[in-house]
């Protein structure tokens, strides 16, 4: 979370500012300075105390962290709209899972609320589902964008033209074979990070189905605590670590097709090629 200048914070505040605007309207209104005097000595001792309690700061500290988290849920929702159908069916079915699991357990326990803690890892696995679906379907389409067959016969091409290919030769075409390569493991990389997405993915729609039914079936309220969140929660930090490694490899990935696309050694390939 950001470092705050609590008070400029503390000048912002509603009841700050209409106080002022109020003391400031007497004053006009009396054609005194006396109110201005005590607004601005009541401003000097607000400005002195207010910002610098711990209850204070935790008020403007709360209050950004749900502004951020109202921002992130309506980026989330915008986000699902570009899903295909299936990929907003997924998320929306998982969604109605988790309102079931809360109205299961009112239901089953005749309690009024689901356990914050409950309520707040099913919340934060829905974002992970959606936040890891947007990574696993762009990472698929870009290697659908990709055909892998084509760089395989580049390399089988250039590794013939190797044999007997001058000095001068050699040298762009060993550059150009070790981009290729490269392109391969890159390749390799990204498909098992989506096989590991993918099961992520799964792991996630079956917790969220053995919650549900550890709630319909459970003899006291207290075996849903058994139920191993953290471990979950682990894993999906775990697998968005992994994400983050990865994600600089598609970007090599584009830089490499650059290369690879750039005229000067398109033509300087063709020449050697024919």
């Amino acid at each position: 979370m950001k470092r705050f200048n609590y008070i400029k914070e503390a000048l912002k505040e509603p009841i700050n500012i209409w106080s002022m605007v109020a003391f400031t309207a007497v004053g006009v209104y009396m054609q005194d300075l006396t109110p201005l005097a005590l607004a601005a000595a009541i401003e000097v001792g607000y400005l002195a105390i207010v910002p610098t309690t711990s209850f204070y700061r935790r008020i403007v500290e709360n209050r950004e962290r749900n502004r951020l988290r109202e921002q992130r849920e309506l980026q989330r929702q915008e986000l699902i709209k570009t899903f295909d159908p299936r990929e907003r069916e997924a998320v929306e079915y998982l969604r109605w899972l988790r309102g079931q699991i809360c109205s299961n357990y009112k239901k089953f326990t005749n309690s009024k609320d689901v356990p914050p803690q409950i309520e707040s890892n099913l919340q934060t696995m829905w974002e992970a589902f959606v936040d890891l679906l947007d990574m696993y379907r762009r990472r698929k389409n870009h290697l659908r964008s990709i055909n892998r067959q084509v760089v395989q016969n580049q390399i089988m091409q250039i590794e013939r033209q190797l044999l007997s290919s001058d000095n001068t030769t050699r040298q762009l075409l060993e550059r150009n074979l070790d981009i290729l390569r490269q392109r391969l493991k890159t390749f390799d990389d990204i498909e098992k990070s989506i096989k590991h997405v993918e099961a992520q993915l799964q792991s996630i729609e079956n917790f969220f189905g053995l919650v549900n039914d550890q709630v319909v079936t459970m003899p006291t309220p207290e075996n849903i605590s058994s139920l191993d969140f953290e471990s979950l929660l682990s894993s999906i930090e775990f697998t968005k670590a992994i994400l983050e490694e990865t994600s600089p490899m598609i970007g090599k990935l584009n830089s490499m097709d650059k290369e690879l696309s750039n005229p000067t050694l398109n033509r300087q390939y063709r020449q050697t090629a024919s």
